[in-house]
């Protein structure tokens, strides 16, 4: 956990050297090679910046709100990057918002869990967290993908993968009921089944910082933030020509569009992991996966039906393959209040297996 104090200078120099990049990059273009790699450079190093400063405010705030900060600044970011990638695309772009609202949830459920599983249990053998708000986020998780993802392949209003305009509206307003209601028992009505355990990870941990401290780094995040993902859409355009260039899928592009923007909270729930902190590590993801989906499908909805833009949401069958056993594997690892090294590994399997097969499908 970050220390009160002074805060470090590359925390405020990352996140400007990155503003400075992404202003070189709008002027000049994202051509050639040079200023790609110092696109990519600079927001790998802000990333760091981001994460120093999440967990400013999460330590400050307190449970389950820090947490809850981090994960829907960068989904709303995110959300506004895939609108104006979706919007500039036109029909071209019809299935990117559910590329990458389907890598997030790959990505969060078995990448991020599996790796915080495997580096606390590495480091503390068991790890303990509250089975009732895990319970809770899976439950959300489970009805919000099916819903969204699954529900638009078997419906007969209009043909393909698509939702018709009636049916489009009420998943966007369905799947914000759902985000909301969790988000009201997370941090009103049960708030308690999403704190960690009495004393579990407060060794080493600095006192909270001071209130300026803490607006400053709310407004550092917020830059570090934006930042990322102006940096990830301007390198899209490399991205596509490299993954045009050896021939792999297009969803290649959704899952590292997805991958980049939520290195800051994967970060955040892998080190809290490793610190004996598996509740907040797990709140941080979970509610990631909940917002990527919860916020994204209503905004995408709306810009669709208001400006005609082509949205696809039905996954294919070897993705329905894919998240029914993301599913499956995460009511079981979770669903007993104690996890090892076991179980990360299988959910690190389960993502290799993923990446494996977007690339060779």
């Amino acid at each position: 956990m970050a220390a009160a104090g002074r805060a470090p200078w590359w925390t405020w120099a990352w996140p400007a050297l990155a503003w400075v990049v992404l202003v070189l990059t709008a002027v000049l273009g994202a051509g050639g090679t040079v200023l790609p790699a110092l696109a990519g450079a600079a927001l790998i190093a802000t990333v760091f910046a981001a994460v120093y400063h999440a967990e400013i405010i999460a330590h400050r705030i307190g449970e389950p709100f820090g947490t809850l900060v981090l994960a829907v600044a960068v989904t709303v970011i995110e959300v506004a990057l895939i609108v104006s990638v979706m919007v500039a695309g036109g029909a071209e772009k019809a299935g990117l918002a559910r590329d990458t609202v389907f890598a997030a949830v790959m990505i969060v459920c078995n990448g991020i869990v599996g790796l915080c599983l495997l580096s606390g249990g590495m480091r503390h053998h068991v790890q303990g967290f509250q089975v009732e708000g895990a319970s809770a986020a899976l439950a959300v998780l489970a009805a919000l993908t099916i819903l969204t993802l699954i529900v638009p392949n078997v419906t007969t209003s209009s043909p393909g993968p698509v939702f018709s305009m009636p049916q489009l509206a009420f998943a966007g307003i369905v799947s914000l009921v759902l985000y909301c209601s969790f988000v009201f028992v997370q941090t009103v009505r049960h708030r308690d089944y999403f704190l960690p355990f009495e004393g579990e990870g407060e060794e080493g941990l600095a006192p909270p910082s001071s209130n300026a401290a803490a607006l400053v780094s709310g407004g550092l995040l917020l830059a570090a933030l934006v930042a990322v993902v102006g940096l990830a859409k301007a390198l899209t355009p490399a991205l596509e020509a490299a993954v045009a260039w050896l021939d792999a899928p297009k969803a290649v592009v959704g899952i590292v569009i997805a991958a980049l923007v939520l290195l800051p909270e994967g970060m955040a729930a892998v080190r809290a992991a490793h610190a004996n902190r598996l509740q907040t590590s797990l709140n941080l993801a979970l509610g990631s996966a909940l917002a990527s989906i919860g916020l994204t499908i209503p905004a995408v909805a709306v810009v669709s039906i208001a400006l005609g833009t082509p949205l696809e949401l039905g996954l294919g069958a070897k993705e329905e393959v894919l998240l029914a056993l993301t599913l499956f594997i995460s009511v079981i690892t979770l669903g007993t209040g104690r996890t090892t090294v076991l179980q990360g590994i299988v959910h690190l399997v389960i993502f290799a297996v993923f990446l494996f097969l977007a690339v060779v499908p």
